[in-house]
């Protein structure tokens, strides 16, 4: 997560905690819109309130095809109904009891990950795919081969999904992986794309070779 997206994430849970009879407000006989989408995208965040910020982030990212923070499009499917606006005060005090219980940290994901290593922890890590776009951060080669190093003398146990590439088949070579085939639906069309997700193992290395005697 870049650091503008990050600003506007703790600008909604503040005016969420302090003003959320207003912000709820902004959503009255709001209307899932390509029209509305488009007009959000191109006001000017800084000519609006903290509450009108928060409220504009939030629609937008409730109506973004795959919830994306960058090249964000309208996304719309003829099988599921569009976001509930009218639920939104609902749908927060759900995310708030979820999050009750959990910690929240904001530090390095290796920082983090020896920080709370313990035999009794399992991580999951949904690092952004190898050569994708629209995550807003950078996240190179180099901590893949991080996070493969870690996975080897990690306490606990891990579970990765990443995209199936050559170079993650690579890095990863000595834990055991599923291939999951997965369906991506491009820029909120209608077209699929079939692509594979891998499912790596800490736990479970892949098997040596026998050796020649």
């Amino acid at each position: 997560m870049d650091k503008s997206t990050e600003r506007e994430l703790v600008r909604l849970y503040r005016v969420v905690q302090n003003h959320l009879e207003e912000f709820v407000r902004h959503f009255k006989f709001a209307l899932s819109s390509r029209e509305v989408f488009k007009w959000q995208q191109e006001t000017p965040p800084d000519t609006l309130t903290d509450i009108q910020r928060a409220a504009r982030f939030f629609y937008l990212q409730q109506q973004a095809f795959g919830g994306k923070v960058n090249g964000q499009t309208w996304g719309t499917a003829t099988t599921v109904p569009p976001i509930n606006l009218l639920r939104i005060e609902e749908n927060l005090s759900a995310a708030h009891l979820r999050l009750a219980g959990a910690f929240i940290e904001h530090m390095d994901w290796h920082k983090l990950m020896e920080r709370y290593d313990r035999p009794h922890t399992l991580f999951y890590l949904d690092p952004p795919y190898w050569q994708t776009e629209g995550y807003g951060v950078e996240f190179g080669l180099v901590e893949y081969e991080k996070m493969a190093e870690l996975l080897g003398r990690l306490q606990g146990k891990a579970v990765v999904s990443l995209n199936d590439h050559p170079d993650i088949r690579r890095i990863f070579s000595a834990f055991q992986m599923d291939t999951v085939p997965i369906s991506y639906t491009v820029g909120g069309g209608s077209k699929a794309v079939d692509r594979a997700e891998l499912i790596i193992y800490s736990w479970d290395r892949a098997a040596e070779p026998a050796g020649l005697f």
